[in-house]
């Protein structure tokens, strides 16, 4: 097997050399002296199982661990992490702010309601990807009653959950004969 083509570093025209006319030398540009180690080197970081931040906000149950946040790594505009919910799991009414969401389905079945009334629903399973606009209310349920749901989840800026009053799971079109 051949080696894959080596890439060229990005630059605006295309041909792979930077502003200064140099080919395949990339320049950062911005301060990233937030990001350097004690060493002064410029490093990943990596968050090792078992060591991810668990106090992420909630939205009545579901569980947030955050992999890479402001809480526990440099990143200062990215949350990602995995939300797990329990068996028969619907959380409460939300929105999450100004951040923009994406989501991955690691697991199990998923339903989002959502709409004037919430009577709106997109249903979700392992592999599935899933977009949610910023200020969108919406509620997020588990459609299996004997197994959890895992997502992996990602917001920009942060993980911002604003709980808002909630519906009765009765107002949810087909949520009780699921």
């Amino acid at each position: 097997m051949e080696p894959a083509p080596r890439r060229q570093p990005h630059s605006e025209d295309g041909r792979g050399e930077n502003r200064d006319g140099n080919r395949g030398e990339y320049r950062l540009e911005g301060d990233d002296s937030m990001y350097r180690l004690p060493s002064g080197l410029l490093a990943p970081v990596v968050t090792r199982a078992g060591e991810e931040h668990t106090d992420a906000a909630g939205s009545g149950g579901a569980v947030r661990i955050s992999g890479v946040s402001i809480q526990h790594t440099p990143a200062t505009r990215l949350w990602y992490g995995k939300v797990s919910n329990e068996p028969g799991y619907r959380s409460v009414t939300h929105h999450h702010g100004e951040a923009e969401t994406g989501g991955y389905v690691l697991s199990g079945r998923a339903r989002i309601y959502f709409g004037e009334k919430f009577e709106d629903y997109l249903d979700m399973e392992e592999g599935d990807w899933v977009f949610v606009p910023p200020f969108m209310p919406h509620v997020e349920c588990n459609l299996s009653r004997t197994s959890p749901l895992v997502w992996m989840t990602t917001r920009t800026p942060e993980n911002i959950v604003v709980n808002l009053p909630d519906v009765d799971d009765a107002e949810l079109r087909d949520w009780l004969n699921r």
